[in-house]
């Protein structure tokens, strides 16, 4: 059955069979809006993947879409340190799409709703050309103030939660033809983002963080702009795991560094704290200094391939 056979509103009662509210949720599916109570301020992101951009239905399955889907979103809310409480999701699909595609790109959806702890609250269904998916995430800040990229200061040390480099080891695999490693091919399919962490990071006292999603040095680039300061990345400091250099000895022998220095998708998140004052299980990766903005690597400017992902670029 198509989604066409099905028709919208069937598919929007599969799609949301059994969700309750409960929580902050004071409302949830199944009126005009969705009703939430904080404690804090609200904070508020959003996050399209479209079909053959950001996943292709041959590398992935509706399952590990749906998932992606949420991860990439929940993670901008963590980068605030803000704690996600609810999450909107938009499915755009052509009316010839399996009906049993949408049900299970919902169960990923849920199931890593579940592993991120944010409840779904809502979301609309419409027909188009390909699939386009757009997420939005609520989050509460529960009295803290955001953690901004403007707030990095010299003096401070650079630190990160999670991993960084696998997705990108993964489209490397996947664009060849290959499906293995197994780990980095599925490390593109779903992110594994460091859920809490954020809030680890705020209660710290970390004065900027942001999430690794277009590359370590792009991202970085961001804060070291934002901030007036000089990043200097000391890749001594980074994991470089075995499926990654077993990757880079396939595809020509390169450095697997650059898999972890330019690779986005993973969600890291990576902040800049006081040296004192960096939570258990974070990694020091480098230091804040003073100079015109910029991102350094060892002491010296990138001159690698590019350093991240950038839309509309050639």
């Amino acid at each position: 059955m198509t989604l066409g056979e099905l028709g919208e509103f069937a598919l929007i009662e599969r799609i949301t069979a059994g969700l309750g509210a409960s929580g902050p949720v004071v409302l949830g599916v199944g009126d005009d809006c969705a009703v939430l109570r904080l404690a804090g301020d609200l904070a508020v992101s959003t996050d399209t993947m479209v079909e053959d951009v950001h996943f292709r239905r041959d590398w992935s399955s509706a399952h590990d879409v749906g998932r992606k889907a949420v991860a990439s979103c929940v993670a901008d809310a963590e980068a605030m340190g803000a704690v996600p409480i609810g999450l909107v999701v938009s499915l755009a699909a052509p009316p010839s799409t399996p009906a049993e595609w949408a049900e299970q790109f919902a169960a990923g959806v849920r199931e890593e709703c579940a592993n991120a702890g944010v409840q779904l609250v809502g979301g609309d269904t419409t027909s188009a050309a390909q699939i386009v998916i757009t997420a939005t995430v609520l989050a509460d800040l529960g009295g803290l103030a955001p953690l901004t990229r403007g707030g990095a200061r010299p003096g401070q040390v650079l630190a990160m939660a999670g991993r960084l480099g696998w997705a990108a080891a993964g489209v490397a695999v996947l664009g060849r033809g290959f499906r293995s490693p197994r780990a980095v091919v599925v490390a593109h399919r779903v992110p594994e983002p460091p859920y809490g962490q954020g809030r680890e990071a705020a209660e710290a006292g970390a004065s900027a963080l942001i999430d690794v999603s277009d590359g370590l040095l792009a991202d970085l680039g961001h804060i070291a702009r934002a901030s007036g300061v000089v990043l200097d990345v000391d890749t001594s400091a980074l994991e470089v795991a075995e499926p990654q250099k077993a990757v880079a000895a396939a595809i020509g022998g390169g450095d697997p560094l650059v898999f972890q220095l330019t690779g986005g998708d993973d969600h890291a998140l990576v902040g800049a704290f006081e040296p004192d004052r960096v939570p258990a299980g974070w990694r020091v990766i480098g230091r804040v200094l003073t100079g015109d903005p910029q991102v350094l690597v060892d002491g010296k400017p990138w001159d690698g391939p590019s350093a991240g992902w950038q839309h509309f670029s050639p």
